[in-house]
């Protein structure tokens, strides 16, 4: 079991380049809290009269999690469940989840890039399919940037000009916002600088959220709160309403805000473009800002026919194109060949007709490599989190907020019986 205390990357199946799933029959139990899960299965059951899957909806975030782990003690899993990356190598590692190398793993190896497979290949084994991923880009009021004269920023350098910039042609504005209650951005923030928080060294783990590209992220973040250049809120309402106020005219976020910011601002539509997340050379570098996978926990009982509907959901252009039939998801999909689905679905008026997909595709393939989740994500986001309000108050560095999280971190897998390095 040493290899399910490990995260390794690159082990796909090399042979294949599809599914060696056998096609299943019966019913499938489908758990899932994303947007659209519904209609997902109703359109898979239309086009697949040998499998009944019946969709449950679940709660998001931690609450969600509990409650899968509690049917896997109990035995009673659904057929499909999603994982986000952030929480499937602590799924897989205590042995929650059935391996999926000699079904899905070859579609796994086809479908998607070497940045998002190491998302789901764990320890030698295919925990998970790819749904979508969520690659950095940089929001911006164009109507605003253009009536005072301020420029696009390509580097972080120029980021932090340009915030200045906002907050000197209207005190209220903020060019930016360091999120408070999750700690998301800032750890993709820190991928994009080459930051790579978990590693294995051997038959241990290897922590990391201190390394230098980390401090680097944490000095520069830090600093942009403490001199009021950005704004300190909630991801949530907050954020949502000083948009809504023009309190925020630009904004590091992920291809996901598209969707979001057209349905929860709408009234502001033709002023917002979108561009290239900022980097620290001026060379092209993102990271993954969110993003989910579907997974078979263990126990499971019908995986042939939830593996195929997990194929359909996943890789299939019917299949994405259930999951944006509302019209209002700018879901970009894991996939790159499934981009024009999505592209096609998302009306394009609110960004002035801007190819925001064309943007979304460059940062997608501008995605770091290498980056590995830790098997404790729950610890490791709470102890972020517990401190993060206190950065731009003065009260603690943004460094130190990392270090902490460094602490808490090895000591619950060091509880856990995990073999953390040096």
């Amino acid at each position: 079991m040493a290899a399910l205390g490990l995260l390794a990357t690159g082990c796909g199946d090399a042979d294949g380049g599809t599914s060696t799933a056998a096609k299943g029959t019966g019913t499938v139990t489908f758990w899932s809290f994303l947007k659209g899960s519904d209609k997902v299965a109703e359109a898979f059951n239309r086009s697949h009269p040998d499998i009944k899957v019946t969709f449950e909806a679940v709660p998001s975030g931690q609450e969600y999690y509990s409650k899968l782990t509690n049917a896997v003690k109990a035995g009673t899993v659904p057929d499909v469940a999603v994982a986000e990356y952030a929480h499937l190598p602590e799924f897989a590692t205590q042995g929650k989840l059935e391996g999926l190398r000699g079904t899905l793993g070859p579609l796994v190896e086809k479908h998607f890039p070497a940045s998002t497979r190491q998302l789901v290949e764990l320890g030698g084994e295919t925990w998970g399919v790819p749904r979508d991923a969520a690659p950095l880009m940089l929001f911006y009021r164009n109507d605003f940037f253009e009536t005072h004269g301020i420029d696009v920023p390509t580097t972080w350098d120029q980021y932090r000009t340009m915030a200045g910039q906002v907050r000197k042609a209207d005190p209220k504005a903020r060019g930016g916002v360091l999120h408070t209650d999750n700690p998301g951005l800032l750890t993709a923030l820190a991928q994009q600088a080459g930051a790579r928080w978990f590693a294995t060294e051997k038959d241990a783990w290897k922590v990391s959220l201190t390394d230098a590209p980390s401090r680097k992220v944490a000095d520069y973040w830090g600093d942009l709160a403490r001199q009021d250049l950005v704004h300190s809120l909630s991801s949530l309402d907050p954020f949502w309403t000083s948009v809504q106020q023009n309190r925020t005219v630009a904004y590091v976020c992920a291809s996901w805000c598209a969707g979001a910011q057209r349905a929860t601002v709408a009234d502001q539509a033709g002023k917002w473009s979108v561009a290239p997340v900022p980097t620290w050379d001026g060379k092209p570098a993102s990271a993954m800002y969110g993003g989910s996978s579907f997974v078979i926990p263990k126990g499971a009982g019908n995986s042939a026919a939830a593996a195929e509907f997990i194929e359909w959901i996943t890789t299939d252009p019917e299949g994405m194109k259930a999951w944006v039939s509302s019209g209002t998801s700018s879901m970009f999909p894991a996939d790159p060949r499934l981009v024009p689905v999505t592209k096609a679905a998302f009306p394009t008026d609110y960004f002035g007709d801007q190819d925001v997909y064309a943007v979304g595709s460059a940062s997608y393939e501008a995605v770091r490599p290498g980056w590995t989740w830790g098997p404790v994500t729950g610890t490791t986001n709470t102890a972020i989190v517990d401190r993060l309000p206190k950065v731009a108050e003065g009260g603690t560095r943004l460094f130190d907020v990392l270090s902490g999280a460094q602490r808490a971190t090895v000591g619950d897998m060091e509880r856990r019986g995990m073999k953390v390095a040096p």
